[in-house]
């Protein structure tokens, strides 16, 4: 039992600042806050953000451990990457937030005794089924990502196998910043593709605000792996509601320090989410009946929230 009154201190480093991330954050700290209170004891946290940088990461994670941090909570996969080996030598407890694929051997973070975390890894043939149950007619999918976001190697050749075996055509294009993927979104619009896929990609995640409209005006529906895609503007996001990861993280942090669980014998916990959330004004925008869509998603088992475009989240 821990003693009431004791402080521990924990260091969130986000890969970089966007909707998803800084969702996953704020939710880590208030459950953080609530679990300290309920246990009468205190966690000092801070959060910080690696810009998308790996040199400032390894800035960040040395400082945290340098700082003598209880734990490190490193949100996204080069974030958890990077904490993990900065703390190789003091074997500090690293919780990680949303790494789709941790056991990945690029990713390689299962195998480490000090590391645990929270995984969003995601279904991408059920999106697939998606776009399918909405256009019967799918001819050519849009695969639209960042070759250097590990989190996006797999989900990807899961849709290529996928849609091979469906007879059904894709146009891959990528790119590593906002212009990048922009140019990537004329190239797919000229390409005349009948939907977008993206997995979780921080790049285009950050990108979104910047192409929604393009999309939209070449009727393209875009299909992203989170809620965040289209609460910036996507016609559709699917996947793990980051809230709730966020505070299942924190719990998994409370359990290292309030219940003095071992990180080894911690197993990753894999979200899952049955929420498709759609945009109603891109919906619009591309000339999709919001009726329909929402039964021939519902035909798959999907709930559908209806919201509308959101530059940020409270």
């Amino acid at each position: 039992e821990p003693a009431p009154g004791k402080t521990y201190k924990a260091a969130i480093i986000k890969l970089t600042d966007h909707p998803s991330l800084d969702e996953i954050a704020q939710a880590i700290e208030q459950q953080l806050d609530k679990l300290a209170a309920d246990n009468g004891i205190t966690i000092q946290h801070t959060t910080t953000s690696g810009q998308g940088d790996e040199t400032t990461l390894k800035q960040l994670a040395d400082q945290a451990i340098a700082d003598q941090v209880d734990v490190i909570i490193p949100v996204a996969t080069a974030a958890a990457k990077i904490s993990a080996l900065a703390a190789e030598d003091t074997k500090t407890p690293v919780v990680f937030a949303a790494v789709s694929y941790p056991d990945e051997e690029s990713v390689a973070l299962t195998g480490i005794d000090y590391v645990t975390g929270t995984s969003d890894a995601l279904n991408t043939r059920f999106i697939i089924d998606m776009m399918l149950a909405h256009n019967p007619d799918l001819k050519k999918v849009g695969l639209l990502y960042s070759k250097s976001e590990g989190s996006s190697t797999k989900p990807i050749q899961e849709a290529k196998d996928y849609l091979t075996s469906l007879n059904i055509a894709f146009e891959e294009k990528t790119g590593t910043n906002t212009n990048e993927i922009s140019s990537a979104v004329d190239a797919l619009a000229a390409a005349k593709v009948d939907a977008v896929f993206t997995p979780t990609d921080n790049t285009v995640m950050s990108a979104e605000l910047a192409i929604f409209e393009k999309l939209q005006d070449a009727n393209i529906p875009h299909y992203g792996g989170a809620d965040s895609f289209a609460l910036n503007g996507a016609f559709c996001g699917y996947g793990v509601d980051y809230v709730q990861l966020g505070q299942e993280t924190a719990q998994m942090v409370a359990g290292l320090l309030v219940d003095g669980a071992d990180p080894a014998s911690t197993p990753v916990r894999i979200m899952t989410g049955e929420t498709a959330v759609i945009i109603t004004e891109t919906c619009a925008a591309i000339g999709m009946d919001l009726d329909q869509v929402k039964s021939d998603f519902s035909g798959l088992g999907i709930t559908v929230v209806e919201t509308t475009t959101q530059q940020e989240f409270s």
